[in-house]
């Protein structure tokens, strides 16, 4: 090839390689993409373990091949409508407060289908883009150049197609952490996770604020595993004031004791204090050492006047 030959080629050829380029980094813009919206399209763990979920999840998918990710975008994040995941069941204790994050689009069976079948296609132009683009055009001559050209352009517009609907996808769930962050500062929410008291008034008492609070004095005042109800609850109102048994509707701390169900109280002297005393159930807590005292003190007479719960 002469001078004037390779100065007539030269032009076609970087155009070539202009919208190859282009192609690739918009090609890169969707897997960039299509990786964020698969990491953060499910995400659970308690309270503790919610934060590095995230991290993990990108972490997951950051060598994952495009062919890889649609198939995790079609599997879980858009679904056939009347194929919905079902509700998520957690394997955690039940006095965990375990988050779930679930978002899907739910779309006609026959969209879904025919979305599939798109994104297979996408993945197949993409890797003939990658790998395979030299072989099946020739960029030595002027005409191979024009033709590759032509593909090119078309290739980024379905490219750029894809983009957009899945730019549309992502939009929708960003509204809908945007939704979620709203309702997370609400003072509802935070009653139903700090305290573990629903919006209609329920409490669910393995995870209620006032039952870690007594949990948190039991540490601190046990003794031979058993604490004074008094005792505790005089700590509790010293340190955490805002939990209080009328807050959970109850009349005073045996009445939260009662109906928590999270701990065993029985009345008897101890350390020759007489009084009520109580503990985590056996079955739910570390077993602290040394012996029950009950078994080795007096304990309440029966018929006692005072009863144990009003």
């Amino acid at each position: 090839m002469d001078d004037s030959d390779q100065t007539e080629i030269a032009i076609p050829q970087r155009e070539v390689q202009r919208l190859l380029g282009r192609c690739l980094i918009r090609v890169q813009q969707y897997e960039k993409l299509l990786k964020v919206m698969v990491a953060w399209q499910e995400l659970s763990g308690t309270l503790q373990t919610l934060p590095g979920a995230s991290d993990a999840r990108l972490a997951e998918t950051s060598d994952k091949t495009l062919g890889a990710l649609v198939g995790r975008l079609m599997g879980t994040c858009i679904v056939p409508a009347g194929n919905e995941p079902p509700d998520y069941i957690p394997d955690q204790p039940e006095a965990s407060i375990h988050i779930h994050l679930s978002t899907h689009f739910a779309i006609q069976p026959d969209a879904h289908e025919a979305l599939k079948v798109e994104l297979r296609e996408l993945v197949t132009l993409r890797n003939t883009l990658v790998h395979h683009f030299i072989e099946q055009h020739d960029i030595g001559t002027v005409d191979g150049c024009l033709h590759a050209q032509e593909g090119l352009r078309s290739a980024y517009n379905e490219i750029d197609r894809h983009f957009n609907q899945l730019m549309t996808f992502a939009g929708r769930m960003d509204e809908a952490k945007r939704e979620l962050a709203r309702l997370v500062q609400t003072p509802e929410f935070r009653e139903m996770v700090v305290n573990g008291i629903e919006p209609n008034g329920q409490v669910h008492w393995p995870i209620a604020g006032v039952v870690t609070a007594l949990r948190e004095a039991y540490r601190e005042l046990a003794v031979d595993g058993w604490v004074n109800l008094e005792a505790a609850a005089r700590w509790v109102s010293e340190h955490q004031p805002d939990q209080t048994p009328q807050k959970y509707g109850c009349s005073r701390w045996r009445h939260v004791i009662h109906e928590s169900k999270q701990f065993e109280l029985r009345r008897f002297t101890h350390n020759g204090v007489f009084g009520v005393w109580f503990r985590e159930h056996p079955k739910e807590s570390t077993k602290a050492v040394g012996a029950d005292p009950v078994s080795t003190v007096r304990q309440e007479r029966k018929g006692h006047s005072d009863p144990l719960f009003p």
